[in-house]
């Protein structure tokens, strides 16, 4: 059995790394890579997926998606992943084309026409989902769940309080917390903690070009430190292969949307006050070693 996904996504070199992880792995089925401004600007992400799948020779579709956020003034991250988003390789230069209809059209069209409910995997800001549930609330149905990237019960990586993709987006991410659809919280409570070690960089160009491709954008990665590299939206694939290795907990979660905490995800830990009710599953603990020994395994396994 094939899990059917679409990833809306800003690569940025953590997210090329869960794009390679998405498109290869048998268990999985990527249907759509829809793009969100994030990391960089959307051009600049979009171009970045049409390498990607240039680079593996995939005709999934990629749909450019929201320039900016919904209310929010944009701020990038091309300080920890470079101007382009994705620099070190060279990529071919004979990209495929997107598509011509919206992120927001193809998200829509993709989830309606599958006979199996999706998993939505967003790895970057949630504009692209918030803007979809306002449009078109009827695909919440058709919807399995959201595994997303973002969001932290304790520090922030963008300020004290926000993980950056809440951050980039918070107005939106209140929307996607408040959908009603399942949700799993892929933060940093578990991504700092499976960093991807020294060791194991050193490793991937000894496997294949994947392998060249990855390390040769990884050490280009500013989110760097003595342990290793944090591969932030590669914990959601991660988590998908092999739930046991992640443990959660159920709990509501909210975000701020004003003020010194803006892009909070704020989780009641004690259940204390929606009388009960969950919205999400928190990812609070993983077993590193587990996600390096898979993340090798699974470059060493591409046939590229």
């Amino acid at each position: 059995m094939t899990t059917k996904i679409i990833m809306d996504t800003d690569p940025g070199i953590d997210d090329a790394a869960a794009i390679t992880m998405a498109i290869n792995d048998p268990k999985l089925d990527l249907k759509l890579i829809t793009t969100v401004a994030g990391n960089v600007t959307v051009d600049k992400t979009t171009k970045n997926a049409l390498k990607l799948v240039r680079f593996f020779n995939s005709d999934i579709p990629v749909a450019a998606g929201a320039k900016q956020p919904l209310i929010k003034p944009f701020e990038d991250a091309a300080r920890i992943h470079g101007e382009s988003g994705m620099p070190g390789y060279v990529f071919p230069e004979d990209l495929p084309t997107p598509l011509e209809k919206s992120a927001v059209e193809a998200l829509r069209d993709e989830i309606m026409a599958s006979e199996e409910k999706i998993t939505l995997i967003p790895t970057g800001s949630y504009t692209n989902i918030a803007l979809l549930f306002a449009q078109y609330p009827e695909v919440k149905d058709h919807i399995e769940r959201i595994v997303a990237m973002g969001g932290t019960l304790g520090k922030g990586n963008m300020t004290s309080a926000a993980e950056f993709n809440v951050f980039t987006d918070p107005h939106a991410a209140k929307m996607m917390y408040h959908s009603g659809v399942p949700i799993v919280m892929v933060g940093l409570d578990i991504t700092m903690k499976a960093l991807l070690t020294h060791d194991s960089i050193e490793t991937l160009p000894t496997l294949n070009e994947t392998g060249k491709m990855l390390h040769d954008i990884i050490i280009n990665d500013g989110d760097n430190s003595d342990k290793g590299i944090a591969m932030h939206d590669v914990n959601t694939i991660f988590y998908l292969l092999h739930p046991e290795a992640i443990t959660t907990e159920k709990m509501w979660v909210d975000v701020q949307t004003e003020g010194p905490a803006m892009g909070e995800t704020v989780g009641d830990i004690r259940g204390a006050y929606h009388n009960g009710k969950t919205n999400t599953a928190v990812c609070v603990d993983i077993d590193a070693d587990a996600f390096n020994k898979w993340f090798i395994e699974e470059v060493k396994a591409i046939q590229n």
